[in-house]
């Protein structure tokens, strides 16, 4: 069947209509897609406004505990490392030295004449806070030589001290202390023999 001019140039017009058409609804696609493009940048931007205020007051929250769990351990740790033989004269809190290049912060220090105790306080102990108090001790004499003719000891202080995490910085040489009841207590026992730094 042949097909005359007038119905090739319908056609044509036809396929220029559909032309337009498709094109239409690329673009009206297009505008869609920036709209949800721009509608999902806004959201994941509250979102993100919204976890950093929560990572902010959970901070805060972690903070004040913390604060709360040495309030406890401070006048707990004298009576008890006094019970262990330490003769307690000086308790300080948030010891924190830089030189520069490096530096420590150690939580609480119990000093007598001979011996002093470092106490990394921590609502919850894990491996990695057993680990950080190790290192922190390692520099401890370096970085604050007026203590270098002390005997150094080491402590953890804890609300919850999951069991394998005690045993660990137990084998680590350290003291650990943590609530029981409503009191405080050292879990180490009598055979327990500190490391010394």
């Amino acid at each position: 069947m042949a097909t005359t001019a007038d119905e090739v140039w319908a056609l044509l017009g036809q396929l220029a209509e559909s032309q337009k058409e498709t094109e239409r609804l690329f673009q009206e696609t297009d505008r869609r897609f920036q709209q949800t493009e721009r509608l999902l940048k806004e959201q994941s931007q509250k979102t993100d406004e919204q976890i950093r205020a929560v990572n902010k007051e959970l901070g805060e929250l972690g903070n004040r505990l913390g604060e709360f769990v040495e309030w406890q351990v401070r006048p707990a740790a004298v009576k008890l490392f006094r019970e262990r033989g330490i003769a307690v004269r000086e308790l300080s809190r948030d010891v924190s030295v830089d030189n520069g290049e490096e530096g420590i912060e150690v939580d609480l220090l119990v000093v007598d004449t001979t011996q002093a105790v470092a106490i990394e306080v921590k609502s919850k102990l894990t491996q990695k806070n057993v680990d950080e108090h190790l290192e922190r001790l390692g520099k401890f004499k370096r970085l604050l030589p007026r203590y270098q003719n002390i005997q150094l000891l080491g402590a953890v202080a804890v609300m919850v001290a999951p069991s394998e995490v005690a045993r660990y910085a137990y084998r680590q040489g350290l003291f650990v202390i943590t609530q029981s009841g409503e009191d405080l207590v050292i879990l180490n026992d009598a055979k327990f023999q500190p490391k010394a730094w």
